[in-house]
């Protein structure tokens, strides 16, 4: 199975069903089944510098950045599409396919146009899978 390694608290947004998109400098072709393997560093400064993320995990009983789980394989789910970020507007950004991401959504990512979001769906939480992050797209046998 195809994995993407990311910082808490993204991964453990993407986990509880809050981000449906996450972004990335580059594009993927990949579609399928994508497994979220949260990496061993925290973003410290996102916890504590956006209330959109603060409430979401407190929402879902996570008070602590010390809560969220680092190296490990901790959802499944599939990726669907990659969109182009194209444009800021009032209420958030424009992305190819005229599709458009709203608060709390553009809070959960970095959406500057010319990057790209990956859209996902059939999150499921898993059971923790210790395991060793890479960069980029790798594989690992669920």
């Amino acid at each position: 199975m195809k994995v993407i390694s990311i910082k808490q608290p993204w991964a453990t947004l993407i986990a509880i069903g809050e981000k449906q998109f996450e972004t990335r400098s580059w594009a993927t072709k990949y579609r399928g089944e994508l497994a979220i393997h949260a990496s061993k560093k925290i973003d410290k400064g996102a916890i504590y510098n956006t209330l959109p993320i603060i409430q979401a995990l407190s929402e879902h009983g996570i008070d602590k950045f010390d809560q969220l789980p680092t190296g490990v394989i901790i959802a499944k789910c599939n990726l669907v599409d990659c969109l182009k970020s194209l444009d800021t507007w009032t209420d958030g950004y424009i992305l190819e396919k005229h599709t458009f991401i709203y608060s709390p959504e553009y809070e959960f990512g970095d959406y500057t146009p010319g990057r790209y979001a990956w859209k996902l769906t059939e999150v499921k939480q898993i059971e923790p899978i210790p395991a060793k992050g890479q960069l980029g797209l790798w594989n690992y046998n669920l």
